[in-house]
């Protein structure tokens, strides 16, 4: 790259010069637009600078997701519990059987492991 070196000392770069010549003003009317429009689109990136500055916001924010994901999942595990009831009610015989045949189990192994 090639640096001019323009009023006061400072450095610029010919090539954006160059291309920021190409899409120069037509008039004082369009230097105002272009100004407007500079402005606008520097406030936007200050203000996404000062979002992603904003630690603490950004800490609240992710909680508040969070914890609405979590509220969702708690939805849905009482959803599939509520689900299994039912099939439980519909089976009861069976899950009973299956409950104490674990029962059995349990308590054998709890023995065991106190025998030795």
């Amino acid at each position: 790259m090639t640096h001019d070196v323009s009023r006061a000392g400072a450095h610029v770069d010919a090539e954006a010069e160059a291309a920021a010549s190409g899409r120069g003003a037509k008039g004082p009317d369009e230097l105002r637009r272009q100004i407007e429009r500079t402005r606008h689109e520097l406030g936007d990136t200050v203000e996404e600078l000062a979002a992603k500055m904003d630690v603490k916001g950004r800490a609240k924010a992710r909680a508040d997701d969070l914890r609405d994901r979590a509220g969702a999942m708690t939805v849905q595990m009482r959803s599939t519990a509520a689900h299994a009831g039912e099939v439980g009610m519909r089976h009861r015989k069976p899950v009973m059987i299956a409950g104490a045949a674990v029962a059995v189990v349990a308590g054998a192994v709890m023995v065991q492991r106190h025998r030795c």
